[in-house]
């Protein structure tokens, strides 16, 4: 279990849909010009991912969990939680 401290910044989109991930996000995550995302949208709800050019089975394994509980959220199988127990958990992972 991860004990990283979570940090959250505000970005705004340009004219042209572009979002640019803060220096602090970037450099802790080593990403560079060229560097590979992935995204994933659910409603308002729009998630990045590094990966490398080739996607791991670890990855993959994250891309069907993600996809399983968005399948039990629309079902409304889920837990509310406040903004510390969500990152509480989301550290867990």
């Amino acid at each position: 279990m991860s004990k990283e401290k979570v940090e959250t910044e505000f970005t705004k989109t340009s004219s042209k849909g572009q979002i640019v991930i803060p220096s602090s996000i970037r450099k802790k995550l080593n990403i560079g010009e060229g560097s590979l995302l992935a995204v994933t949208t659910q409603d308002d709800l729009v998630v990045l991912k590094k990966v490398s050019s080739k996607i791991s089975s670890s990855d993959m394994k994250t891309l069907k969990l993600i996809e399983e509980a968005w399948k039990d959220i629309d079902k409304g199988n889920y837990k509310a939680r406040t903004k510390d127990g969500f990152f509480k958990e989301l550290n867990g992972w």
